[in-house]
C-alpha cells in the first residue's frame, strides 16, 4: 500500500484555501518544492512534513490514518453490559475511547445504582429518558426526573441511584471518555 503524500497535501492545502506560494511562505519553503511534493516527484523530510502538516492543521496520526470517520452507528454496533445488581449499560459508539466524548445509555432497575466514579478530569452530562434518578455528586444529592438533564465537572466522586419504583433510563455522556 503506498501513500500518495503529495495528493493528500494538495487536498489539505486546497481545503485550507491556500495557494502553493502561501503554504511555501508559511513553511519557509519554495513554491517549486511544494509543487514537486504535491506532484509526488519528491518527498519531504519528516521534519519538513511535520511543518507542512502543522501549517495545514493536521498531524502525522490524522494524515496517515486510514480510518474514515463514520458518522452513523447502527443498533448492531452497540455493546451491552448487564450486571447482577440491576444495571445495564449500552455503549452507543464503538471505540468511543478514541473520541473526545463517550455516550452511554444506562438503565437502572429500582434500587440499583451505577458504579462509584472517583474524581477525574472532564465533564459529564445526562438526560433522563425514563423514570427518575438521584445524582450523587460529592456530598450533594439531586433528584432528576424524566425530561430533566444534569451537567457537572467531574472533580468530585459521583454516581446515579434509582430510588424509585420503576426502571430509570439515562443518556449519559462523559468527556473525555471514562466509562
Amino acid at each position: 500500500m503506498s501513500v500518495e503524500i503529495g495528493k493528500k497535501i494538495r487536498a489539505l492545502r486546497q481545503k485550507n484555501n491556500l495557494t502553493q506560494s502561501e503554504l511555501a511562505d508559511r513553511c519557509e519553503l519554495s513554491k517549486g518544492f511544494i509543487s514537486l511534493v504535491e506532484s509526488d516527484l519528491t518527498s519531504p523530510s519528516l521534519s519538513t512534513l511535520e511543518d507542512i502538516l502543522t501549517t495545514l492543521g493536521s498531524s502525522f496520526h490524522d494524515f496517515f490514518s486510514d480510518e474514515e470517520e463514520m458518522p452513523v452507528f447502527r443498533k448492531e454496533d452497540v455493546f451491552v453490559k448487564e450486571t447482577d445488581n440491576g444495571v445495564k449499560i449500552d455503549w452507543l459508539i464503538p471505540n468511543a475511547q478514541k473520541k473526545q466524548m463517550e455516550p452511554i445509555l444506562i438503565t437502572l432497575q429500582s434500587g440499583a445504582q451505577s458504579e462509584l466514579d472517583l474524581p477525574h478530569e472532564g465533564e459529564e452530562f445526562g438526560y433522563v429518558l425514563a423514570g427518575a434518578v438521584d445524582l450523587i455528586l460529592g456530598e450533594s444529592e439531586y433528584h432528576v426526573r424524566k425530561g430533566d438533564s444534569f451537567s457537572y465537572k467531574t472533580s468530585k466522586q459521583h454516581y446515579l441511584k434509582n430510588n424509585g419504583k420503576t426502571q430509570a433510563v439515562v443518556l449519559w455522556i462523559s468527556t473525555p471518555p471514562n466509562f
